[in-house]
Formats: structure tokens, sequence, C-alpha cells
């Protein structure tokens, strides 16, 4: 067994990583054979604002998303699988780097803006799950929304992707690529460019084409899409943003009726499965598909509004609240792993986070990573004895405002100027009864439990 030291502890954004190669790959052997020990190739499709109802196999009977239903029914569709923020930035710290994300500063709590945060990015001694692959020999590559750093030196390429396609900031116009600064925002490496065509469509070449380079040789694909994230563009809407312009107070689109934003969800959605159709058969059609283990998330739930402006935009089921919130409406997310022959259909109820992405993937691979607050569901994935166990971890979600705690069925949420609410998932998934009065010593737990765990990530700030 080696091992390898990887950062110190001596800032606060800087965290020692463990890394130790086990038993020769043994956790893949034992995932995929013993007559196979090659190392298992990665696709993660992160969707944008999507709503935790917005797929067909998650209840959307609006939307046609045959793809990513077929993926649903062949693999394995989590129903209590969680993004670690209700925002875009959190949730991405936590999957590339397998901590929660409130360890790297109160800047990565919330979405970082191209006005005031242009000079903050992800700190380069964060290890991220590509930094940790690439000595394995795995090819990188990441084609879509960053978010995670607007400045050349905070780029994907300087954090372990040797291939980066895409935009920086939180939104960008779907067919122009300019962002609501109003600045050309799409980058090819570390040069900013220009590339006509919808976005989606671009992310989804760029991903087909990496596939294709790499078929002999194990890869990490992540692909962030901007989807369903506003402007609301389906494909055959109009460009909204051109360059030079302040698009600050006018961010979402040019929307006919904003009562109803649903029509360019809606078509944003179906582009979106497109586009998981085509990276999926362009890895059935070069003979990956079964060393190939393929994960779609969203990085936090949907806006059903925007403010007093825009009406019926996202779904999350009969969840409460929306993205920003801490309800599950905010956080609870539409989760499906699908690897043929190697993770069967099957639904799993057991709760999960974002952060637990990383390690999950380094264990696929054969390696194991300490020192990170994620937990590996690889076992999930293939055996059904583990996928009946209750959660046994306690899971924490923290704004500058609010903060939520989930303890089993518990759900705690909670603000410094407001007293807690407690819901039990169980009986009532949409948050409507606050059962804090009737039990006060799960109350108290939790409280108890935040207050350890907030010290503990913010101990070095």
């Amino acid at each position: 067994m080696g091992s390898a030291k990887i950062g110190t502890m001596n800032s606060p954004r800087k965290y020692a990583v463990i890394v130790s190669l086990f038993a020769t790959l043994f956790l893949t052997s034992r995932l995929v054979g013993e007559d196979d020990r090659k190392h298992p190739n990665f696709i993660l499709i992160v969707a944008d604002d999507l709503g935790y109802g917005d797929l067909a196999c998650y209840g959307n009977t609006i939307a046609k998303t045959p793809h990513l239903d077929r993926l649903a029914r062949e693999g394995l569709r989590f129903t209590d699988f969680h993004s670690n923020g209700a925002m875009c930035t959190p949730t991405r710290v936590a999957l590339l780097t397998g901590l929660y994300q409130q360890r790297f500063g109160p800047e990565f709590e919330g979405p970082l803006s191209g006005k005031t945060q242009r000079d903050i990015g992800l700190p380069l001694e964060a290890v991220t799950v590509a930094e940790l692959l690439q000595p394995l020999g795995y090819q990188t590559g990441l084609f879509g929304k960053w978010h995670l750093g607007y400045r050349p030196k905070f780029l994907p390429t300087r954090q372990g992707f040797s291939t980066f396609v895409g935009l920086t900031s939180g939104d960008g116009d779907h067919h122009s690529q300019i962002d609501r600064s109003g600045q050309l925002d799409w980058w090819h490496q570390e040069t900013m460019t220009s590339e006509p065509g919808y976005t989606g469509d671009l992310i989804t070449h760029h991903a087909v084409e990496f596939i294709r380079q790499n078929r002999d040789q194990p890869f990490l694909l992540y692909v962030p899409h901007l989807a369903i994230h506003f402007p609301w563009q389906g494909p055959k809407d109009p460009v909204h943003r051109v360059q030079g312009t302040d698009y600050e107070q006018d961010k979402w689109g040019k929307i006919p009726d904003r009562n109803n934003v649903q029509p360019h969800v809606t078509a944003m959605i179906e582009a979106l499965d497109a586009s998981v159709g085509q990276i999926i058969k362009t890895v059935k059609s070069l003979d990956l598909a079964e060393n190939t283990f393929v994960l779609f998330i969203s990085d936090n739930g949907g806006y059903r509004s925007y403010g007093t402006t825009h009406h019926r935009i996202s779904r999350n089921g009969i969840l409460r609240g929306q993205k920003g919130e801490l309800y599950e409406g905010g956080h609870r997310v539409p989760a499906i792993g699908w690897w043929p022959g190697t993770v069967p259909s099957a639904v799993c109820h057991q709760t999960w986070m974002t952060m637990d992405i990383m390690p999950t993937l380094l264990e696929l691979a054969g390696t194991l990573a300490t020192d990170l607050d994620g937990v590996s569901f690889s076992r999930v994935l293939t055996d059904e004895a583990f996928r009946e166990r209750p959660s046994e971890r306690t899971f924490f979600w923290r704004t500058q405002r609010r903060f939520a705690v989930r303890q089993g069925p518990w759900k705690l949420v909670a603000s410094h100027h407001e007293p807690p609410q407690l819901f039990h998932l169980g009986e009532d998934p949409g948050e409507t009864t606050d059962r804090s009065e009737a039990a006060i010593t799960q109350l108290e737990t939790m409280l108890k439990a935040y207050s350890a765990w907030e010290t503990d990530v913010l101990k070095n700030r």
C-alpha cells in the first residue's frame, strides 16, 4: 500500500489529503470483475437549477425526457440526494473537493459575483478530484459552467482539468455567451473566444469529442450544463444579450408571458435530455458502456418563482421551497447513476450529498482519500442490502442567514434570528407541520450537533 501527502495545514484554506493506493485496484476489481482491472471512466453531468420534479422520471408530466428516463430505469435512481448548497458555487466547491464548502471561507456559501468578486476563486491549494485522478492515468476534461473563479489563475486548467471549454460566470446568454455584466464569457483553455451556437449544443459537441479522443484511456468527463439557469432560453428562443450592456436588472431572457416561464424551461429541459442522449449514444457506440460510470445530478433545486416578476418556472414536486432556500425544494435534487453490467436497475432512498461524489469516484478508481467530509456511496451502487440501511450521518447546510440539519427522517430549519422549525420528512416530506414543540429533545440534539459542526468548519476563518 502506497501513500502520498498533498497540501499542508498551515493556512485556513489548505487541507491535508492523504491518498492511498490500495490492493492494486482492489475495489475496481470487485466491482467490474476479476478479469477486467481497467480503471473505469467517469462522466459527471450536472444540470443547473433543475428542480426535483423537472424530469418525467421524477414526476414531470409536461417535459419529455426519454434519455434520462431510460437511465433511471436501467440504473439507480436516488430519491433523497441533496446538493451541498441551495445555489451554484457552494455545491460546485463541495463536488470537486469532497469537503463542506464552508471550510474555504464565507464567499463560498453563495454564488460568486461577477461584479464584486472577480478576484476570488477556489483556492489553488484545494485538492480536486481531477487532481487526484490524473496520477492514475486519467484524462480530465470540463465542458460547461465553472463558476469557481473568473480570472485565468482560477480556471479549471489550474485545478486538475487538462481540457476546458465553457464559461466562468454564473450565467450567460445561451446563444451569445454574454454574461449579465455584458462581457463575453466563453473560454477555450485559458483564452477567451467566441463560438457560435446554443450553449447546450456546444457543451455536448466538445464532450462527445473528448470521449472519442480518449476512448483508449481512462477519463474523467465533467459536464456542468448551464441549462436550466436563466436567461430562460430554449434552442429556438431569441438571443437576449449583446456585448457592452449591463443585464443585472434584465437577466432573465425575452419572456413574452412572465407569469408562465414554463414553456421556455421545458424546451431547456428537453434540450438537456437530448444532450445526455448524445453522450450516452457515443459511449455505447465506442463500446465503453460497461466500463463507464455515469452520474447525473442537479446543482440545487429549481426556481418556482423569481421574486414578483416571473412565475411558473421549475418544478420541485411536493417539496417546500425553491433555489436559495434551505427547505427541501432548495437542495433535494434528481440524481441518477448508470453503469451497465455493474449498477442494477434499482431505487435508493438513502440520504447522500454532492460532497460524497468525490470519495465515490476515487474509491471506484481504486484510490482512498481521507480527511474528507464526504463519504463514498460506491456500495450503494451494487449492494442491495447496504442500500436498504437507514442513513446514519448528520447532514448540514448553511448560508449567511439560515442553516439546516438532517438526522434520519428529522429536518431542522433555522436562522440566528427566528425560532427553529422541526419536520419529520418520513411523515411530512413537504415540511408543512412544525414538530419543534412536540419533539423538544430531538430539536435540542440537532441544535447541539449544528453548533459543533459550525465550530469545526469555521475554525480556521
